[in-house]
C-alpha cells in the first residue's frame, strides 16, 4: 500500500479549505484517509499563523515510514524544514525550440559574428591607412 501525504479539499464553492491527510494513493481525493496531519487555508495571508497548521511529529513519522508528500505539500513542508524542497524544472522539453528554429538561431549568430568581424577589420584598415 503506497501512502501519500496530500490535501483533501473541504469548504464551500470558491472558498477552499484543505485538510492535510495521510491516505492510500488509490483512495479518492476527498474520500477515505488514514490520519489527519493538519490544515491549510489558502485564503489567509501568507504570514497568518492559521494558514498552515501542521503536526510536525506526525508528518516526520509518516515520511520516515515511506509516505510521499505531493509536490505542493513538499513546497510547504520545505518552508517549515520538514523535508527537502522539490527540484524545479525551468524549461520542459515540450516548450524547447525545435530543430529548424535552432538552425535559424545558429545561422543568425554566425551572421552577426561575421558582421562584427568585418566591422572590426574595416576599422583596423581605416586606422592603419591614416
Amino acid at each position: 500500500m503506497a501512502v501519500r501525504i496530500r490535501l483533501s479539499r473541504g469548504g464551500s464553492k470558491k472558498r477552499p479549505f484543505y485538510r492535510i491527510v495521510a491516505a492510500d494513493q488509490r483512495a479518492p481525493r476527498d474520500g477515505r484517509f488514514i490520519e489527519k496531519l493538519g490544515t491549510y487555508n489558502p485564503l489567509l495571508p501568507k504570514d497568518h499563523e492559521q494558514r498552515l497548521v501542521v503536526d510536525a511529529e506526525k508528518v516526520k513519522s509518516w515520511i520516515s515510514k515511506g509516505a510521499q508528500p505531493t509536490e505542493r505539500l513538499q513546497k510547504l513542508f520545505a518552508n517549515l524544514g520538514l523535508c527537502a524542497a522539490p527540484a524545479i524544472r525551468n524549461q520542459p522539453k515540450k516548450s524547447a525550440p525545435k530543430a529548424k528554429a535552432v538552425e535559424r538561431m545558429k545561422a543568425k549568430e554566425e551572421a552577426a559574428k561575421a558582421a562584427a568581424e568585418a566591422a572590426a577589420a574595416a576599422s583596423e584598415e581605416n586606422s592603419s591607412a591614416e
